[in-house]
């Protein structure tokens, strides 16, 4: 379905972004992986699904370094453009407000959401100009409601679903969408380590943990994997999703319905 397409995932080492990737080129898209941590197990991952894969390292809270990467990504496998962005990478930081570290706060909206305004904005362009275009923006449950303790991450999620919408309503004419993918709990390593956090603070075992972590929020009880959001993502991208346009799609088991 994807077949001649190149698609940019941020932060996709890992996780909820390699899940993406890993979806997308199931459906024939070739891959700009982007993220820290290991980089050749998820390029080797990627290309035994057959599909061609390219790496690059930009640092997601520096514009210059987003630019840049916007340019690798367009280069590569011969076309002139990305077809499909995936807005992924994202950092984490838990405290009351009045004890939130100012760098934390600026990391974490340098990131998680100035960074796809840079990538959305030099993406754009070609996009409109071949009038084909997919923009999947991964938010959260927390870009729906919030939890205490997270003021910067659920700020930077809000706003990422406000700029999913304003994006979709200026290309509203176009064949260019923007959507976003709000997921509850997914058990990727920024989860594990409150997991683990939980579980030493309380002095329970780590699936003790899960549990709790689990109660609180998702009814279901079950987290959300990768592989599910990679299939969201891929519905976007399908004919079928060619007039969603600027939603906020909560796959979390039930938490913000209650």
């Amino acid at each position: 379905m994807l077949k001649g397409k190149t698609a940019l995932v941020t932060g996709s080492t890992s996780g909820i972004g390699l899940g993406i990737a890993k979806a997308l080129a199931r459906q024939g898209a070739d891959i700009v992986l982007n993220g820290f941590g290991d980089v050749e197990g998820p390029k080797a991952e990627i290309a035994a699904l057959g599909v061609k894969v390219a790496y690059h390292g930009a640092d997601m809270s520096k514009p210059a370094e987003i630019e840049a990467m916007m340019k690798f990504a367009a280069a590569q496998f011969g076309r002139s453009r990305v077809d499909i962005l995936v807005n992924n990478a994202g950092i984490q930081h838990v405290a009351r407000i009045e004890d939130f570290p100012t760098e934390r706060w600026d990391a974490i909206i340098a990131i998680n959401l100035t960074s796809a305004f840079h990538t959305t904005r030099l993406a754009l362009p070609a996009m409109r100009a071949a009038d084909w275009g997919r923009i999947i923006n991964v938010a959260s449950a927390h870009g729906l409601v919030a939890s205490a303790e997270k003021s910067a991450y659920v700020a930077s999620k809000h706003g990422i679903v406000g700029l999913t919408k304003v994006t979709a309503l200026e290309n509203a004419t176009t064949g260019v969408t923007c959507n976003a993918i709000c997921p509850g709990w997914v058990l990727t390593p920024l989860v594990q380590k409150q997991v683990d956090a939980k579980a030493a603070a309380l002095k329970i075992s780590n699936e003790e943990a899960k549990k709790l972590l689990l109660g609180e929020k998702e009814p279901s009880m079950q987290f959300t994997t990768p592989d599910e959001l990679g299939e969201l993502a891929v519905f976007f991208c399908s004919a079928a999703g060619n007039n969603v346009r600027g939603v906020a799609w909560n796959m979390d088991g039930g938490w913000v319905a209650q």
